[in-house]
């Protein structure tokens, strides 16, 4: 086992009450594979918008949410396919798992990556299978007793293929999942930065109060203008590279991170250079590529397996 990993000095998750029986579970530091959850107690259900990565974080999720509430999960939303999200479906036997269509085709057979070749490794322990068996083109309203959470697929390649969003519209708080992180690298390898601009206009649009990111502290809407100046520099620098005949990686080793340096996982450079190549020579939203070979360059930009705190 790493020296990180399960025995990484990290805060513990925090449950924050964002509105009104509203609640954000918040996983420091938000790195690869920590990320955001929420849920919205009702009377007599609660719906729950993500699982965790691991048997541990799931558990300690829902240890969590048996301290605000005894109702049961009844329902539970799944923003996009990516592991740190589904990884602990298994762990919610009583709910409906929802999900866009092409969420349920991703996840199924999707397993933790192998230890040390991309990450340091990860205590995953045991995780049933469990795949949305609800799913949706556009999207669905979801009731708990009289408050509406319209669950929305994007409606493009962002973050990935299949992002969705929850929003609660008379409380005003907005649960992006990973089209938002903060405090962290965004990493759009598995989707579009054409994408992901637009997908932030659309949540511009909601005037949301309180933004639940898929990872770090809970926010409000300036977030999405910080996104943007990332995802706008990402864009410009695979446009310089594009022209100098630059490989992704060798483009991320010349980039001055400036101001995005500290932020966690600075080694996404790479992964969304490979996305912003494509997209400057044409390719499609959403389009695949080597995600593999993607990988490998973050590895060899960051001079070994990517840190990991799960």
């Amino acid at each position: 086992m790493s020296g990180h990993g399960i025995d990484a000095a990290l805060p513990d998750p925090r449950v924050e009450e964002v509105a009104d029986g509203t609640f954000a579970y918040i996983q420091p530091d938000g790195s690869w594979w920590i990320n955001n959850t929420g849920f919205v107690v009702g009377s007599s259900r609660v719906f729950a918008i993500d699982a965790c990565s691991t048997e541990r974080r799931t558990r300690g999720l829902l240890a969590a949410m048996r301290r605000v509430t005894d109702a049961p999960v009844r329902t539970l939303l799944n923003t996009h396919h990516h592991g740190d999200h589904t990884f602990g479906n298994g762990y919610f036997p009583e709910a409906t798992i929802l999900g866009h269509e092409e969420t349920r085709r991703l996840v199924l057979g999707q397993q933790p990556p192998p230890d040390g070749v991309v990450f340091e490794p990860v205590q995953w322990g045991e995780l049933p299978p469990a795949a949305p068996f609800v799913t949706y083109r556009d999207g669905v309203d979801v009731w708990v007793d009289d408050r509406r959470v319209e669950v929305r697929h994007v409606g493009t390649a962002a973050h990935t293929t299949n992002d969705s969003i929850a929003w609660l519209p008379e409380q005003r708080v907005l649960f992006t999942g990973d089209l938002v992180f903060n405090g962290g690298t965004p990493f759009l390898l598995a989707g579009s930065i054409a994408g992901a601009l637009d997908a932030l206009d659309r949540l511009r649009a909601l005037s949301p109060e309180v933004v639940v990111p898929g990872h770090g502290a809970v926010c409000g809407p300036e977030i999405f203008d910080r996104t943007e100046g990332y995802l706008r520099f990402v864009q410009r620098t695979a446009e310089q590279a594009r022209a100098a005949g630059l490989s992704a990686l060798d483009a991320a080793r010349e980039t001055d991170l400036g101001e995005y340096a500290e932020w966690l996982d600075p080694e996404r450079i790479v992964g969304n250079l490979h996305r912003a190549l494509l997209e400057a020579d044409g390719g499609e939203r959403g389009a695949d590529l080597d995600v593999l070979g993607a990988l490998r360059d973050m590895v060899t930009y960051n001079g070994g397996p990517l840190r990991c705190y799960a």
